[in-house]
């Protein structure tokens, strides 16, 4: 049996297909239009999906939430906030009736469009927007049992729920609604301090090891009522998303004495302190929620997925707490990740079948996309003008090695490309961690982003707990954060706690300066031979030549671009930044051997986020 996933419409849509309840393809629309969290009907993915589909029948499509219950929140929650926002409401309403309440016929119609008489009618279903979140997440762990927790800004109605996964069997319990969200809570201060709801979120948790949580007490006090069990309820006279265009209101601008900052404007440490301050709040209330539900329950596992569990740092807390013995995220724990999740609800729930439970788990480690044979890689090279050769298998990994060793920045592009927000060694920028000016030169030269974002690393799997202080060497997703061993670290505690605001950004604190965040945190991949051969070998390559078994791993684009999806793009993005070296499969280039007339700067092409 084979079913299409599709999520749509709100961000980042994406399109996945399971077969007999395995994920065997899955993409984000992104990637291929080029638009960064592309909203509009994931038409290129689903034509992704279908290809690997292999002329087989599609059973069901189902659609990751139900657009009548979203528009009956849209419509219920203007109406009890009237005559306030009437002019927005007003505005809008034609567009939200038109996609909301005849969806259907525009779903049908896109894939009718796709794949002329391919999908009668009655093979589209609708999952719930919570319910496909929850089993993104349960459905591909490794438990039989688990409780699930689910946190984003809001679905239909839902915007914290708790669901139970039994086998086959997932229930959701628990909800909390609209417009008391956790995830809102975060995005509003995302805007506060000048980033952009939905993309800005990892900046104010990347900002918050700057700052004092100063600000912490303001929020309790003010924004945010939390009960002992982690459920609140959200003060709406500081907010504005309830029926207007911005996230905060004057109020709420007023309780911290300074207007929102505006966009890539200087960052000072107040906007530190309140990164550190919201981010606080938030880890207070995930704990305070994992604990309750550790001990009503009983269960053991946790499961996590929501845009709210993109939020690693929180993850790395919940981990290291203990309340429940395994936590597993999904890793497209965003909107992406709800294309999974509808699919393999449709399959367990709707269609009754039984569970097949994959080790370490079902996600294939992300390797889900569009990959690329020699022949075409080839191909693609050559027709943008690229000059390269193509080496053996033991040449490769040892040269890279030495590449990075001397400091090069490399382009990695391998296999079939990562669904969900991180780059996991196939389409990557690695970087030597060992040297003290790689992460500013990555951050300015490579990715034209803000200085003092982290990076994260790789190291392998069973090496990690030299290298970190981590609870298991599994760790493939990036969805976690923990500490730098303290035997990798070159000045103390103390002095770091004394010396972590952005004036001290740069200060070496580790042998692995390079992905040792300003409190020590980094947030670590593990790298397992299983998963990722080809990504295994060259970390064990550069291990060999400098006894580091860790790089720096970024994601293959420049700021606001989507991740790479082909040779072709790849190849731009080279073109375009300070990278030295790229390599594709077993394609090599050096940047001083291309044709300086292909340099070109394309990153004003996309709109900063």
């Amino acid at each position: 049996m084979q079913i299409l996933g599709i999520s749509a419409y709100y961000h980042d849509s994406a399109a996945a297909l399971i077969r007999d309840g395995i994920v065997v393809a899955a993409a984000q629309e992104e990637r291929f239009t080029r638009k960064k969290q592309d909203s509009r009907f994931p038409r290129a993915a689903v034509r992704f999906c279908l290809e690997a589909a292999m002329h087989s029948p599609i059973d069901h499509v189902v659609f990751f939430d139900k657009p009548f219950l979203k528009f009956e929140r849209i419509l219920e929650t203007y109406l009890s906030f009237a005559p306030k926002g009437f002019a927005t409401f007003r505005a809008g309403l034609p567009v939200w009736a038109k996609e909301k309440l005849f969806q259907r016929s525009l779903l049908m119609k896109e894939l009718d469009e796709l794949a002329p008489g391919r999908f009668p009618s009655d093979s589209l279903l609708f999952s719930e927007h919570h319910l496909s979140h929850a089993a993104s997440a349960f459905y591909p762990s490794p438990f039989d049992e688990a409780v699930v927790l689910t946190m984003d800004g809001v679905g239909e109605w839902a915007t914290t729920s708790v669901a139970i996964g039994n086998g086959s069997k997932l229930r959701v319990i628990r909800e909390l609604l609209f417009p008391h969200s956790l995830g809102l809570l975060y995005s509003a201060f995302t805007s506060y301090a000048g980033f952009r709801v939905n993309s800005g979120e990892y900046k104010l948790m990347g900002l918050a090891p700057y700052g004092e949580p100063r600000f912490s007490g303001v929020i309790r006090e003010h924004l945010v009522d939390v009960k002992d069990d982690g459920s609140f309820r959200l003060n709406q006279r500081y907010f504005n998303y309830c029926t207007g265009l911005s996230m905060t209101n004057a109020r709420f601008h007023a309780l911290f004495g300074r207007p929102p900052r505006p966009p890539e404007s200087p960052i000072e440490d107040f906007h530190a302190d309140v990164a550190a301050s919201i981010q606080q709040v938030t880890e207070d209330i995930v704990l305070r929620m994992t604990r309750a539900l550790a001990k009503e329950t009983g269960q053991k596992n946790l499961c996590l997925a929501g845009g709210v569990a993109l939020n690693c740092v929180a993850n790395g807390k919940i981990a290291a707490d203990g309340a429940f013995e395994k936590v597993w995220v999904q890793p497209a724990a965003g909107d992406a990740g709800g294309a999974i999740g509808a699919a393999l609800a449709a399959y367990h729930l709707h269609t009754k079948a039984a569970r097949q439970i994959c080790h370490p788990d079902a996600m294939n480690a992300c390797a889900l996309g569009p990959e690329f044979s020699p022949e075409e890689v080839e191909a693609a090279l050559a027709t943008a003008g690229a000059r390269f050769t193509v080496v053996s298998n033991e040449a490769l990994f040892d040269e890279t090695a030495v590449a990075l060793a001397a400091g090069e920045v490399v382009g990695w592009f391998q296999g079939r490309m990562e669904f969900g927000p991180r780059a996991l060694g196939n389409r990557s920028i690695l970087g030597d961690p060992r040297r003290t000016d790689m992460q500013k030169k990555l951050n300015l030269k490579i990715k034209f982003r803000e200085s003092f974002r982290p990076f994260a690393p790789s190291v392998l799997a069973e090496a990690a707990a030299d290298w970190f202080d981590v609870s298991a060497t599994h760790s493939p997703y990036m969805q976690t954060v923990t500490t730098v061993a303290e035997k990798r670290r070159t000045i103390s505690a103390q002095h770091a706690a004394s010396h972590h605001g952005l004036k001290d950004q740069y200060l070496v604190r580790s042998v692995i300066p390079a992905v040792t965040h300003t409190d020590f945190s980094a947030r670590v991949q593990t790298v397992c031979a299983k998963e990722n051969l080809r990504y295994h070998m060259l970390l064990k390559a550069f291990e060999k030549l400098t006894g580091c078994p860790v790089l720096i791993n970024t994601s293959f684009n420049v700021r606001n671009e989507p991740i790479v999806c082909t040779p072709a793009e790849a190849f731009a993005c080279f073109m375009a930044t300070d990278m030295d070296r790229l390599v594709v499969g077993n394609a090599v280039l050096r940047k001083v051997e291309q044709d300086s007339a292909l340099a070109f700067d394309y990153s004003s092409r996309f709109a900063l986020d």
